[in-house]
């Protein structure tokens, strides 16, 4: 998979792209009966710390970095039946401070070349997470903001859902619900689960119950992975029973 050294520049973007794409697959599955596959995110690291050896490159770092950081995690996101656990409600006892603090290390190497490339922020906006001893810690203003420079630096749809994840816990639901309405309503995401899952848990926030079950069981119709599936569908029985007693 890793070009030759004479090659590796101007492939560079490529390579970290596909490199990624293995860590992906290993850290959230995309169909299938676990949520993780720890062996291609193992893959995806051993390659990238390979790459990092031939070409120290800022983005080589912040792609590590970030690798690393969501590799620390891997623990708590799932119990022992496989069940996927939010961010928010994980053991963070469980994550790995060795991995957070070698990712941290690589993402002042990388700033302090003052290339801010989309991986090297990506990491940024996970360190920030990784700093927050509890959920309520979390510096939501920082991460907004740097999800504003990753739009520029690499704008795309699923990087604006994240931002108005963000948003919503910097400002208030009702702020991230119009980013992700905005978002579906001009055609971007509509086959995303993540987006339609988004969209149901700011509108059963908001006490709109009719319309998060229909939002989950439109994401519940997407999603390939069963963890996926038996979480969604599990919000979904309890918005049944929420409505039955209205």
């Amino acid at each position: 998979m890793i070009p030759a050294r004479t090659d590796l520049p101007e492939r560079l973007d490529s390579v970290l792209s596909v490199i990624y794409l293995v860590f992906n697959e290993g850290c959230s599955a995309s169909a299938g009966d676990e949520h993780t596959r720890a062996s291609l995110s193992d893959e995806a690291i051993r390659l990238a710390r390979l790459l990092l050896g031939l070409l120290p490159d800022p983005e080589v770092m912040g792609l590590l970095a970030l690798m690393l950081l969501h590799e620390s995690r891997r623990q708590a996101r799932t119990n022992a039946n496989s069940d996927i656990i939010l961010v928010e409600d994980q053991d963070r006892s469980q994550w790995n401070r060795v991995l957070i603090d070698e990712g941290k290390e690589l993402i002042e190497r990388s700033l302090a070349s003052r290339w801010l490339g989309a991986f090297t922020l990506q990491a940024a906006i996970s360190a920030v997470h990784a700093d927050a001893g509890r959920p309520d810690e979390t510096d939501w203003r920082q991460i907004v903001g740097l999800y504003d420079v990753l739009l520029r630096a690499s704008p795309s749809p699923v990087v604006e859902l994240n931002r108005a994840v963000a948003v919503a816990k910097r400002d208030g639901v009702q702020s991230g619900l119009d980013l992700v309405e905005n978002i579906l309503g001009r055609g971007d995401l509509t086959d995303y689960y993540l987006a339609h899952s988004a969209c149901g848990e700011f509108l059963r926030q908001l006490g709109r119950i009719t319309e998060a079950k229909q939002a989950f069981e439109q994401a519940l119709a997407l999603a390939k992975q069963k963890p996926e599936r038996r979480f969604l569908a599990k919000k979904i029985s309890t918005l049944d029973v929420a409505i039955s007693h209205e």
